[in-house]
């Protein structure tokens, strides 16, 4: 079983009868996949089989101006959840807090790797020229600098209750961000689509984790 080339996953599982290899401009034509190619549903959707002539047309969609804002938008939102994880380790000797957030951590920088890759392979800089987004306040789910000196200022059980409530906050904004991404018919380009999908599914089951965590500390 070989794997589709990175522009085709961020969470594909691939079985293929031939490898395949990255394409570049003046490259030689590759070859279809000739086995069956599983594409990830989106949260609470099944996976689904594609025939190789789909997967071929879903590996030559092209990006939108939609997807561009998205990653670049998204970068600044992953930047803030880890700046929000930083405050964890001196703040509070909860175990499970430090581990969901060690978690989150590597997570989210693994990501943004992913999403600077995105966008330098299309020549796209990581962050709007234009100074959009406000510098990512104006994003869903970001805090405030008042709600970030809260959580900052806090220790113990305070901090521990703070760091749930603004991550679930902002959490569901990546959420929000993705639904508006499909809504402006953005993903489809393979490599985006799995990677919007992954965020669903990963974030939502933080949240559900986070909202049963804040139950059992109230």
């Amino acid at each position: 079983m070989t794997v589709l080339r990175r522009s085709l996953v961020f969470g594909t599982t691939v079985a293929l009868g031939l490898g395949l290899t990255a394409c570049t401009p003046g490259a030689p034509e590759v070859p279809e996949p000739t086995g069956p190619i599983v594409q990830l549903g989106a949260p609470g959707e099944p996976n689904r089989t594609m025939s190789p002539e789909e997967a071929a047309s879903l590996e030559q969609a092209g990006h939108t101006e939609a997807d561009i804002e998205y990653m670049q938008m998204m970068i600044l939102h992953h930047e803030q959840a880890l700046t929000m994880t930083g405050y964890v380790e001196d703040r509070t000797r909860d175990r499970d807090i430090r581990l969901l957030a060690e978690r989150m951590r590597l997570s989210q920088d693994g990501e943004m790797d992913q999403m600077a890759a995105w966008l330098q392979e299309r020549g796209t800089p990581l962050r709007d020229e234009h100074g959009g987004h406000g510098g990512g306040h104006d994003m869903p789910g970001m805090l405030t600098d008042e709600q970030l000196a809260e959580l900052e200022a806090a220790k113990g059980a305070e901090f521990d209750r703070l760091f749930l409530e603004y991550m679930i906050q902002h959490h569901q904004g990546a959420m929000e961000m993705t639904a508006d991404l499909w809504a402006a018919g953005g993903g489809q380009e393979a490599s985006i689509g799995q990677f919007a999908r992954h965020v669903e599914s990963d974030q939502g089951i933080e949240i559900t984790r986070m909202q049963q965590m804040l139950a059992d500390r109230t």
